[in-house]
């Protein structure tokens, strides 16, 4: 089906974008509907957990099988149940960590092995307890960055599951943010979105492990200002979701409100292409990109986004995206 729409920034009467719906709908979650669960993948099977139903934080823990369409439930995260917190995969293992459990911010920190289907909890992150930061791996070390510890952050460390040992590395060169998102592309790893004292941020910045430096791209405030009225770009955001497939990025969703509420979750998904510093308006649908607060992840060729919530209504869907529908 063919959508015509003009809701985006840069958009006119005279600039309408074709959509096709680059999404197909998958095995509903086999746990409760949630916002604010953290997911990982290790060899080509995703794991998601923790998170919360709007009354309860959770800790329960599944695997999805793409293969199979299936998920399986696996042993329970041992640590508090929790929202808000981070999970990354790294030589083999998941870890998770920070996060809020209803009454105070945490930075206890946890490794899962799937071989064994157990965890292990590891020394403390060594930042301060936090929620809403963001987390990556890159060369098999993991790391760790931003949130809102009583205070907007942009400190960055890392982990390296080889020795156990945390690092601090150079803070972010772009603002303090909570809930944000972090992808990782060619060996490089990238931080956007999220607000900041009640702004929505709108810089994306690119961090190289070889020199431990961080490098600025386009503000979309500035695109805004000084940019073409033809060029397509995304409206600062915070709670979106984001994946990588072909050397692209692909941030879907998340929430035009600077402070946490249950406001209706945006619905548009954009390619960022890091080599030319370029957006994309690619596909918008309701159902699928519609949303704040979800999980994301990749396995094969394809992206996969679920759970989150729109307005008050917590999600247990979970869809998968085909970047190669737009070529149809």
């Amino acid at each position: 089906m063919l959508l015509t729409m003009c809701v985006f920034t840069a958009c006119d009467s005279d600039n309408d974008v074709d959509l096709f719906s680059n999404w197909t709908e998958k095995s509903d979650f086999a746990g409760e509907a949630r916002t604010g669960a953290v997911s990982f993948t290790i060899n080509g099977k995703a794991y998601v957990g923790t998170g919360s139903d709007g009354e309860n934080r959770l800790t329960d823990f599944w695997q999805y099988n793409a293969e199979g369409d299936t998920w399986t439930r696996l042993a329970d995260f041992p640590g508090a149940a929790r929202s808000g917190a981070v999970g990354f995969a790294a030589n083999g293992k998941g870890y998770i960590g920070t996060g809020y459990d209803g009454t105070q911010n945490l930075k206890d920190f946890w490794e899962y092995d799937p071989a064994t289907d157990t965890w292990t909890q590891l020394a403390d992150f060594p930042g301060t307890a936090r929620y809403g930061a963001v987390a990556l791996a890159l060369e098999d070390k993991g790391y760790i960055g931003a949130g809102f510890d009583g205070a907007y952050l942009k400190d960055f460390w890392q982990y390296d599951p080889a020795t156990g040992a945390w690092a601090a590395k150079a803070e972010l060169s772009g603002a303090r943010r909570v809930n944000g998102y972090a992808f990782v592309m060619n060996g490089k790893g990238y931080i956007g979105g999220g607000r900041n004292n009640g702004i929505l941020e709108a810089d994306i910045m690119e961090y190289s492990p070889a020199t431990d430096s961080w490098k600025n791209f386009r503000n979309l405030t500035t695109i805004a200002r000084d940019g073409d009225i033809d060029e397509d770009f995304p409206s600062p955001r915070a709670y979106a979701s984001a994946f990588v497939l072909n050397n692209k990025a692909y941030i879907v969703g998340g929430s035009l409100t600077a402070t946490p509420s249950n406001s209706a979750a945006l619905s548009d998904v954009w390619e960022f292409d890091p080599a030319t510093d370029t957006w994309n308006l690619v596909d918008s649908f309701n159902q699928a990109a519609n949303r704040e607060s979800g999980v994301s992840f990749v396995i094969g060729n394809f992206g996969y986004v679920g759970l989150g919530r729109s307005g008050a209504v917590r999600k247990d869907d979970l869809w998968q995206f085909d970047i190669s529908r737009s070529d149809d």
